[in-house]
């Protein structure tokens, strides 16, 4: 399939970043309605994103590089080409909770409500951005016979850009039907999206071909530990945080 989306004065635009750009789009248009509902200025939402989007995709590519230095300190001059991929989401979502928990103190706001209002939207940004990894041949898992395989470099192999689309589908349904109406604290969208999200990008990951590696581990597969950690541990300081307030 053609990466090129269209061309705009000879400059080539990637379906890559026009599928990133629309689940952010969408992803903002969830959490402004989340702030209606949640009583959260709009303004703080957008102020937010202005910031975070920017920070998060430079973040994505830090990561990336970081992680792929062999290959980019022997080609330096394409660590900022990113229309042909190479974001690393993991990054993006560590820069995007470090400006919201940094505006929140800044405007001394409260950080897990503001973060239960913006998570809802971002594993259905995640689930349409992966699509991007399918055009441009990547995120793709080994060989298999499964009936959905799909065929690349002539070999049928998993889509674990698929099973991934599918996960945080799943999830951002998950949240949006109940965990919204059900939630016992601020914070609890984010602890379950951690640990959900976490969970099932571990699995995936072990599939995958093309992984970034710490030495033999698989980078996403350690950070999704840390996440699925982090994600308890706070899941258990926030329960205690209310019961103690309610007592």
């Amino acid at each position: 399939m053609d990466r090129v989306a269209f061309s705009i004065f000879g400059i080539d635009v990637m379906w890559y970043g026009v599928l990133i750009g629309i689940g952010m789009i969408l992803g903002i248009f969830i959490a402004l309605r989340e702030a209606k509902r949640n009583n959260i200025s709009e303004d703080d939402i957008l102020n937010i994103a202005i910031m975070a989007i920017p920070i998060g995709v430079l973040c994505a590519r830090l990561y990336y590089v970081i992680f792929s230095w062999d290959y980019y300190s022997a080609n330096p001059a394409e660590i900022l080409d990113i229309r042909g991929g190479g974001l690393a989401i993991h990054g993006g979502i560590i820069g995007g909770v470090a400006t919201a928990y940094i505006y929140t103190r800044i405007k001394k706001l409260d950080f897990f409500k503001i973060a239960d209002t913006a998570i809802p939207g971002l594993p259905l940004a995640q689930a349409i951005g992966r699509w991007g990894n399918f055009i441009n041949g990547e995120a793709h898992g080994g060989p298999t016979d499964l009936p959905w395989a799909i065929t690349v470099d002539g070999m049928k192999v998993h889509p674990t850009f698929l099973y991934e689309s599918i996960w945080n589908v799943c999830l951002f349904a998950f949240i949006m039907i109940y965990m919204r109406k059900h939630k016992k604290y601020d914070g609890q969208i984010l602890t379950t999206y951690l640990i959900v999200y976490s969970i099932g990008r571990f699995m995936i990951e072990g599939l995958r071909t093309d992984s970034l590696m710490i030495g033999p581990l698989r980078t996403a597969q350690l950070v999704s530990l840390a996440g699925i950690v982090i994600g308890v541990v706070l899941h258990i300081y926030l329960m205690k945080r209310k019961n103690t307030k309610v007592e």
